[in-house]
């Protein structure tokens, strides 16, 4: 838990808010284990802040899946299992699929132009290996193509599905084998797209999620965990 640092209490937001804010991105980024027991004291005392906003962060952390409270025992990150990971992507991979042919209909030429620009970054920070910008940009290339849908809850949706895995992106973007695999698989959902192809668009982006649940078979058949 000393990843940990104080917060800005200067930030415009409710304090309950900016607390939540950080210790879910504290979860999602691994600095906060699965299976960690979150203290209350402990966390409010490296926040700079009392335990109420903690222990009301703790609760709507519960409810979004990523905190389960143990009947006397308190509030642990909450593991997720192989099987758990995977059904996640199995649903990614239908509405991924989607969206990117909905984008291949909608997506505005501004949009178009920012896709091609992201994925050159992807490359580039692919050859540098450079793990956080290629998370980054990842996540850049996939929100601009939900955007171009043009369909807030479908983009809501999915974004909720992959915060629930992010901490196992990491896994895969730092295999140099996927990051150069990830870069093709984006040329050929954006030429999908730049072609107004839906079909081949659907095709590209579902692939794109299957392969990444393939590699988490792998990874678990090799190494016993994720």
């Amino acid at each position: 838990m000393d990843n940990l640092t104080k917060l800005n209490l200067d930030d415009y937001k409710p304090l309950r808010d900016v607390v939540f804010e950080n210790l879910r991105e504290a979860i999602l980024e691994g600095k906060l284990k699965p299976g960690q027991r979150l203290m209350e004291v402990q966390l409010a005392e490296q926040l700079g802040v009392s335990r109420t906003p903690v222990r009301e962060a703790i609760r709507k952390l519960e409810l979004e899946g990523l905190v389960i409270m143990l009947p006397r025992k308190g509030a642990y990150v909450a593991n997720m299992s192989l099987k758990d990971i995977l059904d996640v992507l199995e649903i990614r991979a239908s509405l991924e699929g989607l969206a990117a042919s909905l984008a291949a209909e909608r997506i505005s030429e501004d949009d178009l132009k920012r896709l091609e620009l992201i994925a050159k970054d992807f490359e580039k920070s692919a050859d540098s290996a450079d793990v956080e910008e290629l998370l980054r940009k990842d996540v850049e290339f996939h929100e601009c193509i939900f955007k171009a849908t043009n369909n807030k809850k479908l983009h809501q949706l999915i974004n909720s599905l992959w915060e629930q895995v992010y901490r196992f992106r990491v896994t895969y973007i730092s295999d140099y084998d996927s990051s150069v695999s990830i870069i093709c698989e984006h040329k050929s959902i954006l030429d999908a797209i730049k072609k107004g192809d839906t079909e081949m668009a659907k095709k590209y982006a579902t692939e794109h999620i299957e392969k990444a649940e393939q590699f988490m078979i792998e990874k678990a058949m090799n190494n016993k965990n994720i």
